[in-house]
């Protein structure tokens, strides 16, 4: 009975090392999977914000000669 029993007990603990290594590595991937496709969005808005920006500085940049004559 004592050696069954060492049988189902390794038997056990190969399968919980097997399915937690298989989680982990399912886990790493979706964590890489979110972090590329959250990495994506930011880069997209940074890009997004820095046009915007450039714009604006363009626009006071086009005003600023016309307040300087006005005001002489």
């Amino acid at each position: 009975m004592g050696y069954v029993w060492r049988v189902r007990m390794s038997s056990f603990f190969v399968g919980v090392a097997t399915a937690a290594g298989a989680g982990i590595y399912f886990l790493h991937k979706d964590y890489k999977l979110a972090h590329h496709a959250i990495s994506q969005q930011v880069k997209g808005l940074h890009e997004s914000l820095d046009e915007r920006i450039s714009a604006l500085e363009k626009l006071k940049e086009a005003d600023t000669p016309q307040q300087v004559e006005a005001t002489e």
